[in-house]
């Protein structure tokens, strides 16, 4: 794809109320000050906007029930807004203003408070306000992430002490500020996406969005809808437009994950977009434009993959204008140790546990271990330590590495809630997320997968391409 230079952010507010003409007006208003909106008459349709789209502000009703005055429709569209977009400010509005309602909106994540009717010059000066704070809240992250990332800390255990990992870091710290397209190879369990994140991070579209997306996940009846959208009535089921990942991540970067599994029917339809950024829809016939930086990963051989018709070669070589070879964590050991400590904390932390750390005989078994499943494993490896671990000293046995007596005892310890969950990650990383897979192999329904994921916080909404 021809680099073009990132555009400019548009500043887009969600509008939610149930009510037309307040709909209208608002987004008119908005207009007129050059301000983008989408609105949505209902909570549902709130949250879908929000997850499809990055947004500056939301603009929400308190009372969506016509014959309801209290409020709570939209304290309860105002919580699950802010547990689904944290960082979101969100204000909100009502015609039934009362300081008890006031307070307990504040206390939910309000970011401020306006009474219908509204006053337009107030309206616009909050909400220029919420937006100028969220965005100055955006630049402070992407500093600190920039800063831990030149410390080599920007997640819990990253770390990269080893000779491999030194000379990756200054591979990363040359190409991220391109706008060239990199294919990451390496092993199940390597880092991969880590990689990915990073790469963005540091470029120059570090403000514009982060789409991710599984490519094993995608069946291939849905391939098209997932990637370039499509409009309403396109097909049987399309009862509404659908924007698709492209379109997502115009001006900032799309994430190819396993981009070895896309099938050879499908890959002919990414060269068009790959090669001059242009998709139509599906169902539509205006041609659109994303201008969006490709960086592709996989564990697979890709010229074995096209030495057996598998792959094509003129994919390859839009995917891989730059390659950056992953090493395996057998291929750097001095970063075991610390990398373990790291995950340690963090799961200690997450699970409330405290004072936890390795003894010696640990970090013998540790560097000793062959980790296949690389640092996915060495991850599970110490949260299933921190959960069971029944004092603050992890020691060799705690970590049950070596026999399969010795995992079927880890998990005999489990509760039943905890044994769910590390059942289910190791089907995932078995699988290379793949959620088919997966869930073929743990013997459910890609849906009970999907709702298992998200009940013990595997679910990562960019990482879920496939239709429910």
């Amino acid at each position: 794809m021809t680099p073009r230079p990132p555009r400019a952010r548009e500043t887009t507010v969600l509008i939610a109320d149930d009510q037309p003409d307040v709909r209208a007006a608002l987004r008119l208003l908005l207009k007129s000050e050059g301000i983008a909106s989408i609105a949505a008459e209902g909570a549902q349709a709130a949250l879908d906007a929000a997850r499809s789209r990055e947004l500056a502000c939301a603009l929400i009703d308190l009372n969506y029930t016509r014959d309801t005055t209290s409020g709570a429709e939209g304290l309860a569209l105002l919580a699950r807004l802010r547990e689904q977009a944290p960082e979101l400010p969100i204000v909100v509005m009502t015609a039934w203003s009362s300081v008890p309602l006031v307070v307990e909106a504040m206390r939910r994540g309000a970011s401020d408070f306006i009474e219908k009717p509204w006053d337009n010059a107030r309206l616009l000066a909050v909400l220029r306000a919420q937006i100028a704070l969220g965005e100055a809240a955006r630049r402070q992250r992407r500093l600190e992430a920039e800063n831990a990332l030149l410390r080599g800390d920007a997640m819990p255990g990253f770390v990269a002490e080893s000779p491999a990992m030194r000379k990756l870091l200054d591979m990363l710290a040359r190409v991220a500020p391109s706008d060239a397209n990199v294919l990451v190879l390496g092993e199940n369990g390597t880092g991969k996406g880590v990689i990915a994140q990073q790469l963005h991070a540091r470029s120059t579209r570090a403000a514009q969005a982060f789409i991710k997306v599984n490519m094993g996940g995608i069946a291939e009846s849905v391939f098209e809808s997932e990637m370039f959208g499509h409009v309403r009535g396109a097909y049987t089921d399309a009862r509404s437009e659908r924007i698709g990942r492209f379109e997502l991540a115009d001006g900032g970067t799309l994430f190819l994950d396993e981009v070895g599994n896309i099938p050879p029917a499908q890959q002919a339809k990414l060269l068009r977009v790959l090669e001059d950024g242009e998709f139509e829809r599906l169902g539509s016939s205006r041609t659109q434009h994303a201008d969006v930086r490709l960086i592709a990963a996989t564990n697979a051989d890709l010229a074995a993959a096209i030495a057996a018709g598998r792959f094509r070669k003129d994919l390859l070589y839009r995917l891989n204008t730059l390659e950056i070879h992953l090493p395996p964590l057998r291929e750097r050991r001095e970063d075991i140790v610390p990398m373990a400590r790291s995950f340690l904390a963090a799961s200690a932390q997450r699970h409330q546990r405290t004072d936890m750390r390795l003894a010696v005989d640990a970090e013998r078994v540790l560097l000793a271990y062959a980790w296949p499943g690389n640092v996915r494993e060495l991850r599970h490896v110490m949260e299933r330590a921190a959960l069971l671990c029944p004092a603050g000293v992890v020691d060799a046995a705690a970590l049950s590495l070596g026999t399969a007596a010795a995992a079927a005892d880890a998990v005999e310890q489990m509760t039943l809630e905890q044994a769910e969950a590390w059942l289910v990650r190791r089907a995932l990383e078995r699988h290379a997320d793949n959620l088919q897979a997966a869930a073929d192999a743990l013997g459910i329904t890609r849906q009970a997968l999907y709702r298992r994921m998200e009940k013990h916080g595997l679910r990562d909404a960019g990482d879920v391409t496939a239709s429910e």
